[in-house]
């Protein structure tokens, strides 16, 4: 986590440029392929009655992006990336391996109850900024979508001495969902909010299917 930290203060602190290239026509264009950081908070919607988020949920992103711009002023553009995430779902739900299954209770008393999730994700923008070839400080706006796969998940908990964690395989792998980003320069507002479940609607708790929905704000960074 601190060398998380530690890059995000190394983007904010360097210059961008952009990219200048020049077409066929002998016309400078200029790209803003870009690496990205991201830090935010994870809410969870939807969640069963009696379920409560507790301690700190983080996410952690980063990536490349690739800028394809739709005009000749190269201030509208469509981004297509790849990336990994790690998100942290803190909450009162403890998951308990039994025979070809998984129990969910929910236990206000417990220490601490995590989900931890990795993914490959794809994120696709479209994207407006004021920038020009030698401007390198510009609002922007960012919109779109973002595709993402949980190539791994588990389950923790921690009760006074008792510590337990295993692979958890009642997720739905497949994630997608809405993505903003907006802001000047380096730093810059990020929310994602997820369109599909975080479970794949085969377990319960209580009686009641769980589905947990990732509401995700925070910051984003971008570096070219």
């Amino acid at each position: 986590m601190r060398y998380i930290l530690l890059f995000a203060i190394l983007l904010s602190l360097t210059k961008t440029n952009a990219q200048i290239v020049e077409d066929n026509y002998g016309k400078q264009r200029y790209f803003e392929d870009q690496f990205y950081l991201g830090l935010s908070y994870n809410f969870l919607l939807n969640v069963p009655d009696g379920s409560n988020q507790r301690n700190l949920s983080y996410g952690l992103q980063g990536g490349v992006i690739k800028d394809i711009p739709l005009n000749s002023s190269g201030r509208n553009a469509i981004g297509v990336g790849v990336g990994l995430a790690l998100n942290s779902y803190y909450s009162n739900l403890v998951a308990e391996e039994a025979p070809n299954t998984i129990v969910y209770t929910l236990d206000d008393d417990i220490d601490r109850s995590k989900l931890e999730t990795h993914l490959v994700e794809f994120p696709l923008e479209f994207r407006w900024r004021n920038s020009t070839e030698h401007d390198y400080k510009f609002w922007r706006i960012y919109t779109g979508v973002k595709a993402a796969y949980i190539i791994g998940a588990r389950s923790k908990f921690v009760d006074g001495d008792i510590k337990e964690g295993f692979y958890n395989t009642d997720l739905e792998r497949f994630q997608y969902g809405l993505t903003l980003s907006f802001g000047y320069n380096t730093f810059n507002f990020h929310a994602y909010y997820a369109l599909s479940d975080l479970f794949n609607g085969q377990a319960t708790v209580s009686g009641e299917v769980l589905r947990y929905t990732p509401l995700r704000v925070g910051l984003i960074f971008y570096i070219l």
